[in-house]
C-alpha cells in the first residue's frame, strides 16, 4: 500500500440555537434524535447474496471506470482477478491523536527498508491531526478497511489501538448527505469500482470509531488530559450560549413591559 497526501480546508457551521450539539471522549459532536414513531406497513425485502462478478465483468467494469478516470489513476487488472487502484481517504478526526515524541521524520530508506520509527522510543505525545487532511492510497482489491486502517495510522505514526478508528463511507442520495460505517472486512476498491471514479458520489473518510461504551484503559494519560480540557472548553461556550439566549429572551421582554405601560389604559 502506498500513501500520497494533500490538504483542503474545511470548516463546520453551528449556527442552531442551543441544540445538544457538545463533544465528549465518549462521541464525537452529534445531536439528540427525536423519537419518531414507528412506521407501519413496512415490508422489507430479503437482499439476495451477490455473486462474484467474473474476469470479463472485470474487466469491463475497469475500462468502463478508467475512460472516466481523469487524473491519471485509473486501476490495472491482474490475470489471476485481482486489480489495484487508488481511493482517497478524508480524516476527520476530533480527537487527539498519539504518537512518539522527539524522534526524526520518516526517510525514504525507512519507507522502504518498512523500519518502525514507534518502536524505536516509549515516549509518548498527542496532537490533532488537521481536519479534512486527505490521503491518498495506492491499494489492491483484497486489502480490507482493516488494512487501510493500519496503513494510514502507520503513515502518521500513530500508536493508538486501530480499533480506535473506523472507516466510513460517504455518499449523496436525495440531496443528503449520508455516512455508513464500513466493516473490517470490506475492501474499499471494490466499493470505489462500483461507484466510479467521482468522490461526489463516493468517498471515505475516517473517523473515531463510537462503539458505545467507553474502554478508558485504552486511552493514554494525556489523551485523557485533552479530553478534560476540550470538555471545559466547550462547558464554558454552553454556559455562554445559554447566558446569551435568555438576555436575549429578557431584552425582549423588558421592551414589551415599556411599551405596554407607555400606552393610555
Amino acid at each position: 500500500m502506498t500513501v500520497d497526501s494533500s490538504m483542503s480546508s474545511g470548516y463546520c457551521s453551528l449556527e442552531e440555537e442551543l441544540e445538544d450539539c457538545f463533544f465528549t471522549a465518549k462521541t464525537t459532536f452529534f445531536r439528540s434524535v427525536q423519537s419518531r414513531p414507528p412506521s407501519k406497513n413496512i415490508c422489507k425485502v430479503a437482499e439476495e447474496p451477490q455473486r462474484p462478478p467474473t474476469l470479463q465483468e472485470l474487466r469491463q467494469r475497469i475500462d468502463s471506470y478508467n475512460s472516466r478516470e481523469a487524473n491519471c489513476l485509473g486501476m490495472k487488472l491482474s490475470e489471476d482477478g485481482t486489480y489495484t487502484g487508488f481511493i482517497k481517504v478524508h480524516l476527520k478526526l476530533r480527537r487527539p491523536v498519539t504518537v512518539p515524541a522527539g524522534i526524526r521524520p520518516q526517510s525514504i530508506y525507512d519507507a522502504i527498508k518498512e523500519v518502525n520509527l514507534a518502536a524505536t522510543t516509549d515516549k509518548r505525545t498527542s496532537f490533532y491531526l488537521p481536519l479534512d487532511a486527505i490521503k491518498q492510497l495506492h491499494i489492491s482489491s483484497t486489502t480490507t478497511v482493516s488494512e487501510v486502517i493500519q496503513g494510514l495510522l502507520k503513515k502518521f505514526m500513530v500508536v493508538d489501538n486501530p480499533q480506535k478508528f473506523a472507516l466510513f463511507k460517504r455518499i449523496h442520495k436525495d440531496g443528503q448527505v449520508l455516512f455508513q460505517k464500513l466493516s473490517v472486512a470490506d475492501c474499499p476498491l471494490y466499493l470505489r469500482l462500483l461507484a466510479g471514479p467521482d468522490n461526489d458520489i463516493l468517498s471515505f473518510v475516517l473517523k473515531e470509531n463510537e462503539t458505545g461504551e467507553v474502554e478508558w484503559d485504552a486511552f493514554s494519560i494525556p489523551e485523557l488530559q485533552n479530553f478534560l480540557t476540550i470538555l471545559e472548553k466547550e462547558e464554558q461556550d454552553k454556559i455562554q450560549q445559554v447566558q446569551k439566549k435568555y438576555d436575549k429572551f429578557r431584552q425582549k421582554l423588558e421592551e414589551a413591559l415599556r411599551e405596554s405601560q407607555g400606552k393610555p389604559g
